[in-house]
């Protein structure tokens, strides 16, 4: 089993869990301009980072417009619009186990091969797991349709990028759909809120801002895609399990009350889940119909999954 696709996916999902006490900081921030500002920041540190690895970024032909458009509509734009707007409605638990749902999804999209049943009972552990740390919330039928919002455009962040990741690799996918993100953003944020809604900002949005752009979208991405390129989206969509996880131990770092013990049940049933799928075949790479089939560009994956 190689470890350094699993760590890349794991150590993703944890700044994601991580950000949880950070998003918070901007419920009062006007969404679409924070969001737009987020993911321009993360669109320079990714250039920055190929330039300074000698990383080719390819322009998309043909249909990979159409693909990587997906990823940022869904996987980015509707995901935190969803987030935002189902909260109003439904506590965060409740969209927290929409999106523990998606290990499910992504391990039935997979391929059928040998260990296609041991996945597909790690990832209903993983999500049992997930929605035991995530506990249950108080929720209307809006809240419930947000909720399902949530846990497709998560699910289409992985599936979407499949496609693409071949010939773009990380960095590429990252780079795209960062960049069609900020147009999708600044344009909402300039019809819902204004030219001046940048001035609004305080400095704690700004440095929450920085935070969500800088690890869970620049570095997280690249982890993410690493993952998906190298193990395809069947397996690292169990990793998915380590993001609610890592939001509760977090919370205990931060000075927060221990959790109870539903929480760490939940833990070791995500822990029991991932041991039971990532120990199976995973040290093959470039699997045809599992992943980005034939990553072109393997000293590139090598360098991103740091």
């Amino acid at each position: 089993m190689r470890v350094l696709p699993f760590a890349s996916g794991a150590l993703g999902m944890v700044f994601v869990g991580g950000s949880v006490a950070v998003s918070g900081r901007l419920a009062a921030a006007p969404l679409f301009t924070v969001q737009a500002l987020r993911y321009l920041v993360a669109c320079v540190l990714l250039l920055l980072w190929a330039r300074a690895r000698g990383l080719t970024v390819h322009r998309p032909r043909g249909a990979e417009w159409l693909w990587l458009a997906g990823v940022a509509a869904t996987g980015l734009l509707l995901f935190n619009v969803a987030l935002v707007y189902g909260s109003r409605h439904a506590e965060p638990a409740v969209l927290g186990v929409a999106v523990a749902c998606v290990p499910m999804v992504l391990a039935i999209a997979g391929p059928w091969r040998r260990d296609k049943v041991r996945i597909l009972v790690a990832a209903a552990v993983v999500t049992l797991g997930a929605a035991l740390v995530q506990g249950l919330g108080r929720t209307d039928a809006i809240g419930l349709g947000w909720a399902f919002v949530t846990f497709a455009c998560e699910a289409a962040f992985t599936l979407l990028a499949v496609p693409v990741l071949g010939r773009h690799g990380p960095i590429g996918v990252s780079v795209h759909t960062t960049w069609m993100a900020v147009l999708m953003f600044a344009a909402g944020g300039l019809a819902v809120e204004g030219p001046g809604a940048v001035t609004r900002l305080t400095a704690g949005d700004l440095l929450a801002t920085g935070y969500l752009a800088v690890l869970v979208t620049a570095v997280a991405f690249l982890l993410w895609y690493t993952c998906v390129a190298r193990l395809g989206a069947g397996r690292t969509g169990l990793l998915t399990g380590v993001a609610p996880a890592a939001a509760a131990l977090t919370g205990v770092v931060l000075g927060g009350p221990v959790p109870g013990p539903a929480v760490w049940c939940g833990i070791t049933t995500v822990a029991a889940g991932l041991a039971l799928g990532l120990t199976t075949g995973a040290g093959r790479r470039g699997v045809p119909g599992d992943g980005a089939q034939g990553v072109p560009q393997e000293r590139e994956v090598e360098s991103q999954a740091r």
